[in-house]
Order: C-alpha cells, then structure tokens, then sequence
C-alpha cells in the first residue's frame, strides 16, 4: 500500500543525463548503495534526480525573495518521486576554501573552543573578561594587527623579484611582472613616466629601482603606444602597479593556482614578529586554559587535545558543560578515523575524502531524525582500517532514524549494505539503467553486472612476475608536515605502491620526489585537480584533439570556398561562434525574485556556433555534432586520422569511451580528471626515461575501471619506466613489485617508515597496519 507511511522512496521515469526512464523503489531507514562502472549514471540517480529533486521541494517552500540568495540546482527530468524526506547532500565537490578555513571552522570545534576560554579561561589579574569573538583569528576584535590574523608575513626583495639584473625592464629584467600584454602595459606606463627601460637594471639609481618594485603610489599617465606594422594603436590612460604590489596582491586575491604559485616564488613567508605565528592578539594570548594559550590547544592533534580536557579537573559547573561538549565533538571526528589532524589545520591542505568526513562528524552531532544522507563516496582516501570505522558511523546514522544513500566502489562497503542499486550495464550511453534493486545477495543472479564479478567471483588480476629494479633514486632527508628526516631508496623500472593509514605522510612523501633529484631524467605527476575551471575547457581542447578536428574541417572544399581559417570553429572566440551566448550554449535567464536560471540559447539551441559555421559539414557532421559524440563513436568516424586516432586511442584505453568530446571540464569527476590527464600523457611519443606520480589514482573508480587502469600504469613499466602511486585499494597494491609503507598511525603517529620490499615481505611485517589487508588480498589470489 503506497499510504502516507509508504516505507519506500519510489522514483519514476528518471531521464537526468544518461538514465533511460528509469524506474527504481528505495528503502528508507536502511544503508542503500548505488554501484556500477564510472559513468553508469549512479551519481545522476543518486544527486542528479533524488537530491536535486529534494532540495527542489525544500526550497519552494522558502520565502521567493530569499530563494535567489540560495545556490540552486534545476528541477530534475524526472516523472514522479513519492515518500522523499528532506536530504541532506555530503559531496566530495570541493569548495574554494580559503587559508582562514580549517579543521576547527568545518566541524564548529573552534566555536567551542573560544567559548571556553571566553567563560571559563584563567585571565590575567585585573584583565577584564572577553567575548568569545576575541580569540578568533578571523575577527576584526582578534586578530593580530600585524599580520591580520594569517600568522605569516610575506615580504619580497630586490633579489627575488630582479633576478638577472644585467638585463633592461624591456628586456624582462622584473620576472614577477605579469606577461603578455598587461607586463608590455606596465613598462609602456614605466616609460611614459620618464624611466629608462633600455638600460640594464644594475645601471639605474638606488632610489629609482626602490621607486619601480616598492611603490605604493599608482600614478595614471597617458601612454602613447610604439606603432606596430598594420596595427592602429590609440593613446589610453594607464595606471602603474609596483612590482611588490602585483606580487602580493596576486598571492593573495588571485583564483588562479597557476598564478598564486608564480607569485609565491617571488615572496619569502616568515612567522609574524608580533604574534609569532599564533594570528591573534596579545589580550587572548595572555588568557589561558589548562596552562595553555588557545592557539597551543588549537596546534594539538585532537587526540591530544582531548588528553589535555580531560584531565583538566576544575569544580566549574561552566568549564565541565563547555569540555564535555567539546569531548563529544573531538569524539566524532576521531571515530572516522581523523583524530591526527590539529584544529587549526587549514582545509585547503585536505583531501577531498578527510574533508567530507569532517562535514560526516559535524552531521552525526546534529542529531537529526527522518532525513535521508546522500553521500559521495565516503570511503575515498580511507586506508581499509579507517574503512572499518567509517561503517560503524553510517550505522550509527541509520541507527537515529536516518535514511542512508551512498554512492561507492568500495567493496567492503558495498557488502556491509541493506540494499544494492546497480546501474549499468556500461558507461554512458551504453548504461543509465538499473539492473539490480534489492539485497547485496540477490546481486548474484544478475548476470549483466560489472559488479556482480568482484563481489561474488573474487575475480582480481592474474598474478605477475615480479620485476627486478633497473636503478634506484635517493629520497630524503624529507623533513615536512609529520615527515621528520625520512630518507629511502625509491627503485626504479617498477611498479612502486606507497601505502598507510590516512595522515600517515604518503602524499608529503611523493610530493618531495622533484625533476632536480639526480636519477630523474623527466617526471610526470597525475594529480585529481581539475583540467579547467569554466564550461569552455573540455575534453577535447585539454587533450588538444580539438585542435586536429578544426584543422580536418578547414580542409573541407566548403571551408575552403569561404576562406574560414581554423579559428572559424572555434567556440571561445569571435568569427565562428553564436555570438547571443558568446560560444557557451545557453544564456542566464534572470527572473523577478527567483534565483536566475541557464536556459538553451535561443539562436543557436545549444550549438555554441552561428548557422554559417554549422553548414560546413565533414562526414556529414557539423562541428557542433562532432563535439556531441562519445570518444567511442568519435574513434570509428576518425578512424582514418591518425592525429585523432591517437588521442581517442589514449582515452579509450584508460576507460573514458563514455564521455562526450564536448563534455565542460566542470562536468568531471576528479577521477575522470586524473584519467584526462594520463591519457594526454600516453599520447605522446616518450624518449627516455619517465618517473610517473599518482596520488589515489583508482579513487571514484569501479574495480572494472581499476583493472583497465592498471593494465595501463603496468604497460608503461613494461615499456621501462617507472610509476609510483599512493594506493588503498590492496588489490592495485598486491600486483605492485615494490610497497613502502608508512605509519603507523596518523599525524605524529605517522611519518615513518614501517615496512618496506615485496608485498610478500610487508604483508609479514607485525608492526604494520596495512600487513593484514595485504595478506588477505594475497591469500585470495594465491586461492585462484
């Protein structure tokens, strides 16, 4: 009976990107897991059609005038979903943190802290009580006036900014200046000023190169540009911008990571002479708790933090509320397995997986009853003993009458479920349907599942010789974050696996392998951050495949009669693009007290191109229909293009014959990303010698996916180069040749070496966390 006490969620006709149709009944009160290979069309169903619509209904009933303040996503294409509670989304999407956020803002741990120095610290004689704002970093009334709460200053010199001072300014002797045309501006607006930028830097007066790096005036002259050949060149009004000014000013507003770490190479960051580092002022730094100041309590790992309340024995009914409330709070946190990180942390230095475990505790604290957690992967980056600790909190979740909906591929996670949604059979245009909705064992029956043979059939990866080291690289003495003087020998010609708990060290680790160490003849690092930040950036123009399809659709007789040149197709500049939505397919429609909205462009309907450029046709495509295609379809229709080939070939064999050539950047997954950004690498022609990094490639990734991933990464050690991964999934680590392990635990637990050699040999080691997983995973192929 579907009454109002209906005790499934029931979905119907779901059509958001790839789902066909779908039709889907989901248990509340239980741990519902949505499995299939990447692009099956999980996290459509999951996020894209029963979150969205959720939070669609949630926020109609919020006053129209604060509904635009809100960030909203659009109504799913979606028939009807019945029995939905309110959802609450924990996505891995990050956010642009900035360097105030950290562990102690994410989980409101520092609110209770400063409370509690505020009510219940051991104030100075005579000092009058403060407000709990005052021991805030990121207040006006707390922070240090020196360095405005950062804890650093950054300061530039001479040296730094004029590294080669036997060249002119016009000759680039001022390498932090921007390029292309804003340096040209600054040196014209140099020039109009009266400076000589034809003379070597060393040759011009003290105070005239104190004058042009230091200033902080910003004169406006009138700049008469040199004429250059058919170009005609107006005089305009330019305003100058010191060296220094540009530097810090970059560092610190630019969104570009690109940017902001050009600048840091001109700027050297000290402790601030005032507060020392701590970011507040002296009245909070003289009121003290335990013996302690409260940026000493926020330096603690929370499980030292922790030790110290609790054995903080005071008969102050106010200190014993506020330490027990903040014992609970540290308690969540350090159940996921997070106890290592100190609360003043910033979250840009976390993964995506600790990140959405912090925001997991601050949900398990809030107590909430009768809604449904729709989270995104919330094993990714777990080592398989935080995994274990992780499923005692979505029980505990379900336990408070809660509804949990996962997305996930690990499989420990997957066996723990009451339900399996499973959505496939492929990627992309092949998947979008459900073939499986019911108990984890009745998954057996379904024999289309990509899944069905990793959870059932213990199917792995045939066992491989392992390989003898064609050399090895020195690495160390590293000495960062919990690193303290680690040195190893890293060989090389193998496949390498580093592994530990989270926290352990094993990114700082690989972050200090450099191109300069000698034994590197060329290094390539895949990381999972983005290949582009706006919708203009896609597949295609990243793997420069774009820049072959436009030069095939210039040779066309049409293209030709016409005159259209290669930037004719492109979409992101004047000429060929639809010029009412400037190339991006839709146009933001602004409605009276409602949030605007992107609908399909008018003219061109979603194209991105205007009616001229799209009558030029190869193969019978227009270029906006070439963009439209799977990587699939793409590599049958180019199939006589070499150029294209190669790069379809390169995405095809890391599994991406899902996405579409005109996929946004903004569209994919950090696994896609990382896969993106291999397959770019695979395509070209390697001489030489390569040492490839990859942090958690096979995060967000299917075992089936991992299978054609690893089938990859072991080619090119075949091919005699050499590929290190940080890795949890023990499967990809029982197939290495070499593991280095580190731990034991996290944060200063960690930061050592516990084991190194064979997967055989670590797989023994008694003082290792990670030997027990190993040797299971070795025992189950040994077993086939």
């Amino acid at each position: 009976m579907q009454g109002p006490h209906d005790p499934y969620v029931r979905v119907r006709a779901a059509r958001e990107h790839n789902l066909r149709n779908v039709d889907v009944d989901i248990p509340r009160d239980a741990l519902t897991v949505f499995t299939g290979v990447s692009g099956s069309g999980k996290s459509s169903l999951a996020f894209g059609t029963i979150y969205a619509e959720a939070q669609r209904r949630y926020l109609e009933s919020v006053a129209p005038y604060a509904r635009r303040l809100i960030h909203q996503v659009g109504a799913p294409k979606v028939g009807e979903i019945t029995g939905l509670p309110p959802a609450v989304s924990l996505e891995q999407r990050r956010s642009s943190p900035t360097s105030r956020s950290s562990v102690g803002t994410v989980t409101t741990l520092s609110n209770s802290l400063r409370m509690l120095f505020s009510r219940a610290g051991d104030y100075p004689e005579g000092a009058e009580r403060l407000d709990s704002d005052a021991f805030s970093p990121n207040t006006a009334a707390g922070a240090c006036p020196e360095c405005h709460g950062l804890g650093r200053i950054h300061r530039t010199s001479e040296e730094l900014l004029v590294p080669d001072p036997s060249l002119s300014i016009r000759e680039g002797a001022i390498a932090a200046w921007p390029g292309a045309w804003q340096g040209k501006n600054l040196r014209d607006v140099l020039d109009a000023l009266g400076y000589d930028v034809d003379r070597p830097w060393r040759e011009l007066a003290q105070k005239d190169r104190d004058w042009i790096l230091f200033t902080d005036e910003q004169p406006v002259v009138t700049v008469h540009p040199v004429r250059e050949a058919g170009r005609i060149q107006r005089p305009y009004q330019g305003t100058y911008m010191s060296a220094r000014r540009y530097v810090l000013h970059t560092f610190a507003e630019s969104k570009s990571h690109t940017l902001r770490a050009k600048a840091e190479r001109f700027l050297t960051s000290a402790p601030c002479p005032v507060c020392g580092g701590s970011r507040l002022r002296p009245e909070a730094l003289a009121v003290t708790f335990a013996g302690r100041t409260i940026a000493e309590l926020a330096a603690l790992p929370l499980t030292g933090l922790a030790e110290v309340l609790r054995t903080d024995r005071r008969d102050d009914e106010t200190a014993r509320v506020l330490t027990e409330d903040l014992l609970a709070r540290i308690g969540t946190v350090t159940e996921l397995g997070l106890g290592y990180l100190s609360p003043d942390r910033a979250t840009p230095t976390l993964s995506s997986g600790e990140l959405q475990r912090l925001r997991l505790a601050t949900q398990l604290r809030s107590g909430l009853f009768g809604v449904v957690y729709v989270l995104d992967e919330p094993s990714a980056g777990l080592h398989p003993a935080d995994t274990e600790a992780l499923l005692v909190v979505l029980d505990r979740l379900k336990a408070g009458g809660n509804t949990v909906f996962a997305v996930e591929h690990h499989l420990d996670v997957v066996r723990h479920a009451d339900w399996i949604v499973d959505v496939g059979p492929r990627a992309g245009e092949h998947g979008g349907q459900v073939l499986h909705s019911g108990p984890p064992e009745r998954l057996a029956d379904v024999a289309e599942s990509a899944t069905r043979r990793f959870l059932f059939d213990v199917a792995a990866a045939p066992a491989r010789e392992t390989r003898a080291p064609s050399g090895q690289l020195t690495l160390g003495p590293v000495t960062r974050h919990n690193l303290r003087g680690l040195t190893t020998r890293l060989p090389l010609g193998v496949f390498t696996a580093v592994t530990g708990v989270s926290g352990s060290g094993k990114s700082t680790f690989v972050g200090s392998i450099t191109e300069e160490l000698p034994g590197v003849e060329r290094l390539v690092t895949v990381d999972q951050r983005p290949i582009g930040r706006t919708p203009r950036s896609n597949l295609a123009t990243y793997t420069g495949l774009f820049d072959v399809v436009r030069k095939l659709f210039t040779a066309t007789d049409e293209a030709r009669t016409r005159g259209y040149k290669a930037g004719r197709f492109s979409f992101n500049v004047a000429g060929g693009r639809c010029e009412t939505c400037q190339g991006e397919g839709f146009v933001s429609v602004e409605l009276l007290f409602l949030p605007s909205t992107y609908a399909p462009c008018p003219d061109c309907h979603g194209a991105r191109y205007n009616p001229e450029t799209l009558e030029v046709r190869r193969g019978g495509r227009s270029i906006a229909e070439v963009l439209d295609l799977t990587v699939e379809a793409a590599a049958e229709v180019f199939g006589d293009t070499p150029a294209a080939l190669r790069s379809l070939r390169a995405l095809l064999d890391v599994g991406l014959g899902y996405l579409r050539l005109g996929q946004p950047a903004t569209e994919l997954s950090g696994g896609e990303a990382q896969r993106i950004k291999l397959a770019a690498e695979l395509q070209r022609l390697r001489r030489g010698h390569t040492l490839y990094v990859l942090d958690e490639p096979t995060t967000g990734l299917h075992p089936a996916d991992v299978e054609v991933l690893m089938r990859q990464l072991h080619g090119l050690v075949d091919s005699g180069h050499s590929v290190v991964v940080v890795e949890h999934d023990m499967d990809v680590v029982a197939g290495a040749d070499w593991v280095i392990d580190l731990g034991p635990g996290g944060g200063d637990e960690g930061g050592t070496i516990v084991a190194e050699g064979p997967p055989t040999e670590v797989a023994r080691a008694a003082a290792s966390r990670t030997a027990p997983y190993l040797a299971r995973s070795l025992g189950r192929r040994a077993a086939r």
